[in-house]
């Protein structure tokens, strides 16, 4: 995933519904590449009951996310190299590699 993906799916993993947005607009009132607007500082919070998590909140999220991502993976690695050689797979591993 690119750099905005992480931050659009750990946005997304906050809070329930669609409750952020990007602004499309600068302070100035200059429109904002497409390209350009998912960032942190475009972030906009559309559900008046939700303040905007802080950027550490986020990067946390991030970082958290991306482990949880790095753990499935090699529990993947390590399970398919189990299965060749007949062990038992642990919990982590056969949900990794069947989803169950």
């Amino acid at each position: 995933m690119t750099d905005r993906e992480w931050l659009s799916y750990a946005l997304a993993q906050m809070h329930t519904g669609q409750w952020f947005g990007w602004k499309k607009e600068d302070s100035n009132g200059n429109k904002i590449p497409n390209d350009q607007r998912m960032t942190y500082e475009n972030i906009i919070v559309h559900d008046s009951s939700i303040t905007k998590p802080t950027e550490a909140e986020v990067n946390a999220k991030i970082q958290e996310l991306k482990d949880a991502d790095t753990a499935r993976a090699n529990a993947r690695t390590s399970g398919k190299a189990k299965l060749k050689a007949g062990e038992a797979l642990t919990d982590a591993e056969i949900e990794a590699l069947f989803g169950a």
